[in-house]
């Protein structure tokens, strides 16, 4: 057994039964292909690598055929790899160029053919299999004219454009975890595309003094999925995030919130189809905040004043309003009681109601409850976060 395969679908089958070949050109960030090929394997995805010979002095050809368990294509061959792999029946599902330069990129856009890596490209273009292309270069080749209108070409061509971020100073290579993302995103079901999405996640903080918070119990786990399988599906997603314990996706806007009177000053920039609304609010607020750090070793009297209530706010905005009811302890037909309630009062589209005891777990315990329906949704996160968003693309 290849080393590659011990970490088939170690993460998830999301790419199972799909095939990639993998472009790799003369950019530094070559060397960070290693870790994309390892996360698509992971994922369930069998690699095909094709290097250029600058790409090939960068990354060690033998590193690239550890990583993915298929020794790369560097020279076209009588074996005219670049049509059994994208061109004939057994064609590849997706050809993705990771990293991209401006010269690869504007030969693609001109249709040049001197690398296996532009033949792959022209190939697959012609032959209609999705091609993504993710561009690496310093950011003054990223603004010679030449280089932008070439990037553009291919957009119009049907290319998929991932990232450059730039830095001020250089475009930077998309991350391995926004490679991936796009991969699934391209070959998955797209129920969910030209829906914009709006996620708003993590826990409220609200200040008691200098260095204390009241807050929640939550790690922000599940709002990160929703986002992820949102954006895998095909929605435009945006990601608003209040405290949280869970890596961020750097390929999602985000904008952070501390307060529920920071949340309360964003809502005027709703203009979403869809809100999905995971977080785990305060309902209360210190009436004062004690300047500086309250003495410790001695009582305390602290004041609390109500919050306003958000998701009332958030359905005056949109029309499809997916709240979360967290409980504990309750039998099944109290919970569907109480996020029913929940519903009617604030107009809400669905609640999702869950037992809090399961904060922070891969797991979760959850009903999704509508008006006339109540469907037991538990399962992985992934697998809840899936069930959410398979109703939003059935009913909304």
């Amino acid at each position: 057994m290849h080393p590659s395969e011990e970490i088939y679908c170690e993460k998830s089958g999301r790419l199972r039964g799909k095939t990639i070949v993998i472009g790799i050109t003369g950019s530094i960030a070559a060397t960070e292909c290693f870790s994309v090929i390892r996360d698509l394997v992971r994922n369930g995805a069998k690699v095909i690598p094709v290097m250029t010979p600058a790409a090939a002095r960068l990354a060690s050809p033998d590193a690239i055929e550890f990583a993915s368990g298929t020794r790369p294509i560097i020279e076209l061959t009588g074996q005219t790899e670049h049509v059994k792999h994208l061109g004939g029946k057994n064609a590849a599902d997706l050809f993705m160029i990771y990293p991209a330069t401006a010269n690869t990129i504007s030969k693609i856009a001109m249709g040049i053919d001197d690398t296996s890596v532009t033949s792959m490209s022209t190939v697959a273009i012609g032959g209609g299999i999705p091609v993504a292309v993710v561009p690496a270069m310093h950011g003054a080749m990223m603004k010679n004219p030449a280089v932008s209108e070439n990037i553009e070409k291919l957009r119009r061509m049907g290319v998929h454009v991932i990232g450059p971020h730039s830095d001020g100073v250089r475009e930077k290579v998309a991350s391995r975890e926004e490679a991936v993302a796009w991969a699934v995103k391209l070959l998955s079901r797209n129920n969910l595309a030209g829906k914009r999405i709006l996620v708003i996640g993590g826990r409220s903080e609200e200040p008691l003094d200098s260095m204390r918070l009241v807050t929640n119990r939550s790690t922000g786990l599940m709002t990160v999925m929703l986002a992820q399988r949102a954006f895998e599906r095909g929605a435009d997603v945006e990601l608003w995030m209040g405290g949280s314990s869970v890596p961020l996706p750097d390929y999602i806007p985000t904008r952070r919130y501390a307060s529920v009177s920071d949340l309360v000053e964003m809502l005027d920039s709703i203009d979403h189809d869809i809100v999905i609304v995971p977080a785990a609010l305060a309902d209360f607020t210190p009436a004062e905040r004690f300047e500086g750090k309250m003495p410790s070793g001695t009582p305390h009297t602290v004041l609390l004043n109500p919050v306003p209530k958000v998701l009332p706010m958030i359905c005056k905005r949109c029309g499809s309003v997916i709240g979360f009811k967290a409980e504990s302890g309750l039998a099944h037909s109290e919970l569907v009681d109480k996020a029913r309630g929940r519903l009617l009062e604030y107009g809400l589209t669905a609640v999702v109601a869950n037992d809090i005891d399961d904060a922070g777990r891969e797991t979760s315990a959850a009903v999704l409850v509508t008006k006339d329906d109540a469907k037991n949704i538990t399962g992985s996160k992934a697998d809840v976060s899936d069930e959410i968003l398979n109703f939003c693309a059935e009913t909304i």
